[in-house]
């Protein structure tokens, strides 16, 4: 067995799985632990121990020992922590400290390994493998890495942080395997301006996983715009201006430079305190340099910080931390993302169509389930999915769709039907004309009055009472959003009869 392949095999998903039933167990807090306790300790730190003994054994190439050696203290520290919590005195949140310090052991140590499905796998066949995201393995080796730091070793497994990891393998699962497919083809465009950035791909992820879920055309009622959601005038400090009509924040390589120029600005700003820099994308830099001052290596959870926060900001980056956790050690939580053949191709049209024609004709190819709207829509942001591109038109799909292309939409029954469909006319509806304003019933003349709410007024019953013109001009008057008033309240009415 090849080395690498070795480190591929080294999973903690065993080890997940004994630890992660513990979670329901009651800590013992700070009570004295009994013999029985003390014992199931010292399996702990045995198997510990053994784990790292197996991770040096490894890295001098003495495989066979290492495996045994691994394979020993795995089963060790699955039977001290399947015992703990019927053990008294004996607190399971120790074997979640273990279990968080070998996954970081792991990120240090196997450098060559990685535990996202898919991620370690061979170039796709007829690739040179030095382009778009160079070889997969080759950007693994730096995937945890910020800024010469292990990524992990910045993220602290504190509450919110655990709290984010349960909303992503639960309530939020579908979005995050969404997100992590939509990544997948978009990873050749996205992937190298961060590595040109050195930063770490899983804090890309995460980012993205939590601002858009992957959807290149994702505007917020904000008007953040583009897979990870820069604001207007952001975005133009970065480089993202209005080309011909199109919003390059919508352009998947050039918000990912922008991104990774903005993380690495505000990085050097806060001293590579990841968390401020993260608050500090969602919530405002200025605000956050406010609010730390001087003090760059101040917690985001100190209160004097995180009272001051909004509530978006508070979730937001444990949820971007949590995402990139789960990028980087899936199988450790019981989670597979899918295989996914993201490597890019391209098609040139032999007929005149659309995107939406496109993915009618494609269907299901490729085991897409989904069908391809959505990829096509990301990979190609300038076309209008609606208009029909002329022949000749290049569109970028993925590679594994090169073939697909020519055996289902450039000749037989599928084109045909998608075009059919696609210039289906509707029924014209004509527009209503909107109803005149009502006549004003003020005289005009006379001078405005004020009037001293009552109990059981409304604007409705003044303006009957009063004579006045309408409910609409007394509440813009007074500057009501609502037609909400209250006892002894004064108001500026219009001139009434």
């Amino acid at each position: 067995m090849a080395p690498h392949a070795y480190f591929r095999s080294l999973r903690l998903a065993p080890l997940a799985g004994a630890i992660m039933l513990l979670a329901a167990c009651a800590s013992s807090g700070a009570a004295k632990p009994t013999a029985q306790a003390s014992d199931l300790y010292a399996q702990l730190d045995q198997a510990s121990k053994g784990y790292e003994t197996a991770v040096a054994q490894a890295r001098a190439g003495n495989t066979q020992a290492s495996q045994k050696t691994l394979a020993a203290a795995l089963d060790q520290l699955k039977v001290a922590s399947a015992h703990c919590s019927s053990t008294p005195g004996c607190d399971p949140q120790r074997f979640f400290s273990v279990f968080d310090r070998l996954l970081r052991l792991k990120d240090s140590n196997f450098a060559l390994g990685d535990d996202v499905d898919g991620m370690d796998d061979d170039p796709p066949e007829g690739s040179s493998g030095k382009s778009g995201a160079a070889s997969l393995p080759e950007a693994q080796r730096s995937v945890t890495l910020l800024h010469g730091q292990q990524l992990s070793q910045l993220i602290a497994m504190n509450g919110p942080v655990k709290a984010a990891l349960e909303m992503w393998l639960t309530q939020w699962r579908g979005n995050l395997m969404d997100a992590y497919v939509n990544y997948q083809f978009l990873r050749y465009q996205m992937w190298p301006e961060y590595q040109r950035q050195d930063l770490p791909e899983a804090l890309l992820f995460g980012i993205m996983a939590k601002e858009s879920g992957g959807k290149v055309h994702a505007v917020s009622r904000s008007g953040a715009a583009g897979p990870l959601q820069f604001m207007y005038a952001t975005g133009l400090r970065f480089g993202l201006t209005t080309e011909d009509g199109f919003d390059s924040r919508f352009d998947p390589a050039a918000s990912a430079r922008a991104n990774a120029e903005y993380m690495n600005e505000q990085l050097r700003a806060f001293n590579d305190n990841l968390e401020l820099t993260l608050a500090a994308y969602n919530g405002g830099e200025g605000r956050m340099r406010r609010l730390v001052g001087d003090n760059t290596a101040v917690s985001l959870y100190d209160p004097v910080i995180y009272n001051q926060l909004s509530q978006e900001t508070r979730d937001y980056v444990p949820a971007v931390l949590a995402a990139a956790w789960l990028f980087l050690h899936p199988e450790s939580y019981n989670l597979r993302f899918p295989r996914v053949d993201g490597a890019q191709g391209s098609i040139v049209l032999s007929r005149p169509a659309s995107l939406t024609e496109l993915t009618v004709c494609l269907g299901s190819a490729g085991g897409m389930s989904d069908g391809w709207f959505r990829t096509l829509r990301n990979l190609n942001p300038r076309l209008d999915p609606q208009a029909a591109q002329p022949t000749g038109t290049r569109i970028i799909v993925p590679k594994l769709l090169e073939r697909p292309y020519g055996a289902r939409c450039v000749d037989g029954p599928w084109p045909i039907l998608a075009n059919d469909l696609h210039t289906a006319v509707l029924p014209v509806v004509p527009a209503t004309p909107a109803p005149p304003p009502a006549p004003s019933r003020s005289s005009g003349s006379g001078k405005a009055r004020s009037y001293t709410v009552r109990r059981g007024d409304t604007l409705t019953s003044i303006v009957n009472r009063l004579g006045c013109s309408s409910v609409q001009e007394v509440a813009e008057m007074n500057g009501l959003s609502q037609q909400h008033i209250k006892p002894g309240q004064t108001l500026k009415l219009p001139s009434c009869r």
